[in-house]
């Protein structure tokens, strides 16, 4: 393709139609082979020919166009391209000066890149290189689009929270891959298995399967698994130390020393006594600041439905549990359920231990949680009871529901939750979302900050 002089095509002199904008002719090329790709693994020779002309022609690298070339690769090899992904695809102002047709068709093909590497996986097996590649380009993409680092990945820094749709998304598409990995094969090779970068996805996929590992795979999986617990666990306690500190608690006087020392307020309190002659101010009594915050003791009781669809759920509460037992006088406790229920307030300190006891999927069976959680509400005004699950219950809606308007009843907060996820994605009964919203506890929306703000609100 040869650039023509004209850049905007206008009315001709004699009437006749303008002849096409060369720049969009282009950036259509570009756009047409990205969806032939994304929905045809076959290569369409008319349109990659097409595709490497114009991508030759505004001066960017062929390699561009190749989906086995990760942007990582791209960028080393031309450093000058890095700035140019940054924000690329995220909304902008139309320019006063109107449409940079150039810069479009530049932009159509470093978005096109990043497009396809993220949304065309394949098919086959899949191997850890492969895995990091695409992580990787999901990295690129929410840099494209201008977010955080881990925003869209779901369960990635999921404290950081999500794009509900595209988030979730980019969940299933990692979960894609990580099923179509010989993992076993991989966590046995610890070359490989250092390749890995701990996701949601692939921490689930762990779970499910460290019954079925031993020696240097266990140990590695254990690894990964400890290291996304731990990458978690810091975005988390940030959130809530926050705003945990509590009100400033009047009633205990404040510590008379210099550090807490109020000098305006006793040069204020004391001007009476300022003796003109003198110059000089004679201080009467010394003000101090109070520091001592309130704290109530507060009992926390987690319940958490480890059946197959809230794997996500289950992982980030069992951090978010770990957490809030290490604040003040906050007494927390922890339970997990399918179609039994299990007590791990001893392991609630240390949410790496609690995964590893814990077997995902399988059905659930509320009430038989609900029996277990009931008795630990000691002091229902200083205790929130927090149930996370879809709540699908079937047959049990019923009894669990009822076992809720009790604890409702009793005095005690409680707050059903859909879901705990970076993505933010949730379902829910309707059945029982109709009878919380008449209660006066409406679900709280999955993500997890959401349930973070509802915490530090009781328990501050």
């Amino acid at each position: 393709m040869t650039e023509h002089s004209t850049e905007h095509a206008g009315p001709r002199p004699d009437g006749a139609p303008s002849a096409p904008d060369p720049h969009d002719n282009r950036r259509q090329v570009l756009y047409w082979r990205l969806l032939s790709r994304l929905f045809d693994p076959e290569e369409h020779q008319t349109l990659e020919s097409a595709s490497l002309a114009v991508v030759e022609d505004i001066g960017l690298p062929p390699a561009l166009l190749d989906p086995g070339t990760s942007v990582d690769s791209v960028v080393q090899r031309h450093p000058e391209l890095a700035d140019a992904f940054d924000g690329l695809m995220a909304p902008e102002a139309e320019p006063d000066g109107g449409r940079d047709r150039a810069a479009e068709v530049r932009r159509a093909a470093l978005a096109s890149k990043v497009l396809l590497n993220v949304f065309a996986t394949g098919s086959g097996t899949v191997t850890a290189d492969r895995l990091a590649r695409w992580q990787s380009d999901a990295g690129w993409l929410e840099r494209a689009l201008g977010s955080r680092p881990g925003a869209l990945q779901a369960g990635r820094a999921a404290a950081a929270g999500g794009e509900d749709g595209l988030g979730g998304e980019l969940g299933s598409i990692e979960a894609d891959l990580v099923a179509r990995m010989h993992l076993r094969e991989v966590l046995a090779d610890p070359r490989l298995s250092a390749r890995l970068t701990p996701s949601m996805s692939l921490i689930e996929q762990l779970l499910r399967d460290k019954g079925n590992l031993s020696g240097v795979a266990l140990a590695n999986a254990k690894s990964l698994i400890r290291r996304y617990v731990d990458e978690v666990a810091e975005v988390l306690r940030t959130q809530v130390e926050k705003a945990t500190a509590g009100e400033l608690d009047r009633s205990v006087p404040p510590k008379r020393v210099f550090r807490n020392l109020d000098l305006d307020r006793t040069i204020w309190k004391n001007l009476t006594n300022w003796s003109p002659e003198e110059e000089r101010l004679y201080v009467d009594r010394l003000y101090y600041r109070h520091t001592v915050r309130r704290t109530t003791p507060q009992r926390l009781i987690v319940v958490v439905d480890q059946s197959g669809s809230m794997v996500d759920s289950m992982v980030n509460c069992t951090i978010l549990a770990s957490i809030f037992a290490g604040l003040p006088k906050v007494d927390v406790h922890l339970i997990a359920y399918d179609t039994r229920a299990i007590d791990l307030t001893p392991w609630v300190n240390d949410p790496f231990d609690v995964l590893l006891r814990t077997k995902l999927g399988g059905g659930n069976d509320g009430p038989v949680a609900m029996a277990m959680a009931r008795p630990k509400i000691a002091e229902p005004k200083n205790t929130v009871m927090v149930w996370i699950s879809d709540f699908y219950e079937f047959d049990r809606s019923q009894p669990l529901f009822e076992g809720i308007e009790a604890v409702h009843r009793s005095g005690a907060k409680f707050i059903p939750v859909g879901s705990v996820t970076s993505s933010g994605r949730q379902e829910v009964n309707p059945w029982f979302r109709e009878r919380f919203k008449a209660l006066g506890t409406p679900v709280v929306s999955g993500h997890i900050d959401k349930l973070v703000h509802e915490l530090k609100t009781f328990l501050t």
